[in-house]
């Protein structure tokens, strides 16, 4: 009788990152608050993986290799804005190995990132359009319209919308106010429009904390279901571009714009860091609006009067 034996070899696997790579990443990405560290986090891990793809150490890329990477981006079509976003994050996380002592020089420091003009060709929306959206939003459900109103009345990101909570709900000076985590972890109390405070209350019910916006399974709403709220409601409203959250604080940046804030205020209301942020909105939603716009949709004194309170 013959018999066979069979042996079994254990398989080494060799860790993706070596120890000092590892705590430089996570000492990087700690740094930044939840938005911002899963952005720099999904560069980092493109990098990594096309590292790995070519068999480089995190700690072993030179300079030549970041050059690489971002001609390699180049070829898939990425945007300028993106690969420099990208080299950014790559640059500021050898320069943490570097401050932290786990790396002496980093190979980063002279990589030429693409040059970015202000100039956009994204979607946006003009006067008679963004009336129209806010109608189609006042018909719908309470928290439709309130999200909606949040985001084209008074400029909010996304994050910062469906952030908010009930808890943060106020009264100051006999206005209705929200106080809002801005980007970066400011805190900043903004007024809210009469119509937009109303939503507010329909859309909380007699709930007394938690999220202001709720998704269908009870949890707080995300900024993809925020997404698909916009969508909807463009849908509504006739309009067959691409509209999402972003849109909305563009064209509020705009009608505050042509209803003559200064560039200044603007930027204080949108939270915006640097001015010419704050200019490159009207050129997006200029883009394709009718040269004489019924005011009649969307009158510029009820816009001054709804969201030029926080100017």
């Amino acid at each position: 009788m013959a018999t066979t034996s069979t042996s079994t070899a254990v398989a080494t696997i060799e860790p993706l990152f070596t120890e000092p790579e590892r705590l430089a990443l996570a000492g990087f990405l700690a740094g930044y608050t939840v938005l911002t560290r899963e952005a720099y986090a999904l560069d980092l891990r493109q990098f990594a993986s096309w590292c790995q793809e070519f068999h480089i150490g995190l700690f072993q890329a030179r300079r030549a290799d970041i050059e690489c990477f971002a001609r390699d981006l180049e070829a898939r079509g990425r945007a300028r804005a993106t690969i420099t976003r990208r080299l950014c994050t790559i640059a500021g996380f050898y320069w943490y190995a570097v401050e932290e002592e786990l790396l002496d020089h980093s190979p980063a420091a002279h990589v030429r990132r693409p040059r970015l003009d202000y100039e956009s060709h994204a979607t946006g929306l003009d006067r008679n359009e963004l009336g129209a959206l806010l109608v189609a939003a006042g018909l719908g459900p309470p928290a439709e319209h309130a999200l909606i109103s949040l985001l084209a009345l008074n400029g909010l990101r996304v994050s910062e919308a469906t952030g908010a909570n009930i808890e943060a709900l106020g009264v100051e000076r006999g206005h209705r106010t929200l106080l809002v985590t801005r980007k970066g972890g400011k805190v900043a109390t903004i007024p809210l429009a009469p119509r937009t405070a109303r939503a507010i209350d329909l859309a909380v019910g007699e709930r007394c904390q938690g999220p202001v916006f709720l998704a269908a399974d009870g949890r707080r709403l995300d900024r993809h279901g925020a997404a698909r709220i916009v969508r909807r409601a463009a849908g509504r409203a006739g309009i067959t571009k691409p509209v999402g959250p972003h849109t909305l604080r563009h064209a509020f940046i705009t009608a505050a714009l042509d209803a003559g804030v200064s560039l200044r205020d603007v930027q204080d209301a949108a939270s915006h860091a640097d001015p010419r942020t704050s200019q490159v909105a009207p050129a997006r939603c200029r883009a394709g609006a009718p040269s004489e716009p019924d005011k009649r949709a969307f009158p510029a004194s009820r816009l001054r009067q709804a969201q030029w309170r926080c100017g």
